[in-house]
């Protein structure tokens, strides 16, 4: 047989007998049949670039994107545009990112028989079996250690906020993910620490109403995740892959989500309202306002009909279910609510730095 017969669904094959650059591709069958051109190392080389390429899906760089809230403190607090606290805020993303890269192996590992069950997770290359359950322990040593070294290196408290939130998903994982309400409110508490941990990094205060904002959003993007999962598991599946869901019920969960979404606008909405203006140089345009119209918090307010409205929108993607399980695949893949995001932060950066 020629290179490139194969029985094994998804490996990584040269597309012709030699390894060039560009000569890779996705064969779509599961035992490799070898060509005589092909020495032993190629073969090594190829199985190697194969399991890296499985192990970067498992630490779920999309799931990056979470990260980015690392940087609110950095832009609320007006220090976007001072070189020292955006090169510390970048840094820290990059450390926390290699810490839930190791949380993510570690979920995948706890969950591996209930993704099996999962319509989407057991495709994951744990649940599948592309991934070796070794090398996965040791990429999540490694990238733990080095995750709180560098946090140790950057800022005492910043260590501690890694620490923090390294335990809450280990607690999630091994117990809390079991207790109804109690999940819900892990999860939202993971994005607030996120938060927490941007401001560590730079040493910033936060206002109480930009904290409200936070905690309300959490608890709204958690409500989602759990109602989303119950619209796309059917009755018989949904408890066998997560028990809290035998306990929640379509409407118990319409409820939460109505709560905290109402909780959620109202909150950013006081904080455009009562938050103090931020001591940065104002838009140029402002000088041609009357004063009624020139604080930067009046300014502010212009983005809550924007906040609004994706609030909505996310509260429609959960309804449909299959995607709204995981935000950040919602925030890419839909389209609207991509904008209206990218359009309140361009907003704000604008208002709060003063371009």
């Amino acid at each position: 047989m020629a290179l490139g017969e194969t029985a094994n669904r998804n490996f990584l094959l040269a597309r012709d007998g030699r390894l060039g650059k560009l000569s890779f591709r996705f064969a779509p069958s599961a035992k490799v049949v070898y060509n005589g051109d092909v020495s032993r190392f190629n073969r090594r080389f190829i199985i190697v670039v194969q399991l890296l390429f499985q192990l970067v899906r498992s630490i779920r760089p999309r799931q990056a994107l979470k990260n980015l809230s690392l940087l609110a403190p950095l832009i609320f607090s007006g220090n976007l545009l001072i070189p020292q606290k955006l090169l510390l805020s970048l840094w820290a993303i990059f450390i926390f990112t290699i810490l839930t890269s190791s949380v993510y192996l570690i979920n995948d590992l706890a969950d591996l028989e209930q993704d099996k069950m999962h319509p989407f997770k057991k495709n994951r290359p744990l649940a599948s079996g592309k991934l070796p359950i070794p090398i996965a322990v040791f990429a999540m040593i490694i990238s733990l250690v080095t995750a709180l070294y560098l946090a140790y290196l950057h800022s005492f408290f910043f260590f501690l906020s890694l620490i923090a939130y390294l335990a809450l998903q280990l607690i999630y994982t091994f117990y809390l993910k079991n207790i109804i309400i109690l999940d819900v409110l892990a999860i939202a508490s993971g994005f607030v620490v996120r938060v927490y941990a941007g401001a560590f990094a730079i040493n910033v205060h936060m206002e109480v109403w930009f904290l409200l904002c936070v905690i309300s959003l959490a608890l709204f993007l958690a409500t989602g995740k759990r109602r989303a999962e119950l619209a796309m598991l059917n009755e018989q599946v949904a408890p066998k892959y997560r028990k809290t869901l035998s306990f929640y019920t379509p409407d118990l969960l319409d409820a939460y989500l109505a709560m905290f979404a109402n909780s959620a606008w109202l909150a950013y909405a006081l904080f455009t309202f009562f938050a103090p203006p931020v001591p940065t140089q104002h838009l140029k345009l402002l000088t041609f306002l009357p004063m009624t119209l020139a604080g930067i918090s009046k300014l502010l307010m212009l983005t809550v009909p924007i906040v609004i409205f994706g609030i909505m929108r996310y509260m429609m993607v959960v309804y449909q279910g299959s995607r709204a399980e995981v935000p950040e695949r919602v925030l890419l893949s839909d389209k609207a609510l991509l904008g209206s995001v990218s359009l309140w932060g361009i907003l704000v950066v604008m208002i709060i730095c003063g371009f």
